[in-house]
């Protein structure tokens, strides 16, 4: 059983999307977040998927990381676009039982897939070319108004980062425990769905020991290196917005912001 997932890697390149300021990228990912909840139509989510496949050829992306990065969450799109393909009242289409299709639920289904598919292309193009690093700056850097109030931003924004980091590294420490207990004679394949969720529990002990293990091996490497935090930290490349920044935020925001009010 593999765990193809791409959300939290970073793919280092030298492409336009690579150069660009983190902030940038980070803006633009939220915008498109918040664009996608508030667009409810077929052509609004066209325009936005134009945008992210921009993005995706602007930074050298291979399309095989993109599908890669799909596969493990396909069952929680198809469940999403069932549920409400089969609990959406409206136009009856067919019925049997309980059970009924609406055009009303087709129509929903279809969108909320359309809608979390592109939310997780718009977040995982933004972490494929964007290091760890540079979007822990970027979040400091837009959450910095905060600090008048005394808001932890440093600490928040590294946070988020290393739990962004170790979503694929805690995947792949799973995976290498299920091969290790199959070896042994463990079955996580055969069986209902419920047997199956069963058999997965004997995988949480080992998992949660080397994820504690983790975090006390990268706190020690913190303090050892005497990390104290946000404040007096200073910075080997500050960070600075080019022309090619404002370019792209200053087409693209307008943009996105007239998909919303027209679709």
């Amino acid at each position: 059983m593999a765990f193809d997932v791409t959300l939290g890697q970073y793919m280092p390149g030298d492409s336009f999307l690579h150069r660009l300021d983190p902030r940038t990228k980070l803006v633009m990912a939220l915008t498109l977040i918040v664009v996608l909840f508030l667009v409810d139509s077929f052509i609004g989510y066209l325009w936005i998927a134009g945008f992210i496949f921009l993005a995706i050829i602007n930074g050298d992306i291979p399309l095989k990381s993109i599908t890669r990065g799909l596969k493990p969450l396909t069952v929680i799109i198809l469940l999403t676009v069932i549920l409400n393909i089969f609990f959406t009242e409206g136009t009856i289409l067919w019925q049997w039982g309980f059970i009924r299709i609406t055009n009303e639920g087709i129509i929903k289904g279809i969108l909320l897939g359309i809608r979390l598919i592109l939310l997780i292309l718009s977040t995982t193009v933004m972490t494929l070319t964007t290091s760890p690093l540079a979007i822990t700056d970027g979040l400091e850097y837009l959450l910095s108004p905060l600090k008048k109030v005394k808001f932890p931003v440093h600490e928040l924004s590294m946070m988020l980062t290393i739990a962004l980091r170790f979503i694929p590294t805690l995947l792949e420490e799973t995976e290498k425990i299920m091969k290790a207990q199959m070896a042994r004679g463990a079955d996580f394949e055969s069986g209902n769905l419920l047997k199956r969720a069963q058999n997965m529990v004997p995988l949480l002990v080992p998992l949660f020991v080397s994820a504690f293990r983790r975090a006390d091996d990268l706190a020690t490497a913190m303090e050892s290196r005497c990390y104290k935090g946000g404040e007096g930290r200073t910075r080997l490349n500050e960070l600075a917005m080019q022309s090619a920044d404002y370019l792209v935020l200053g087409v693209t925001l307008p943009v996105l912001v007239l998909v919303v009010f027209i679709f």
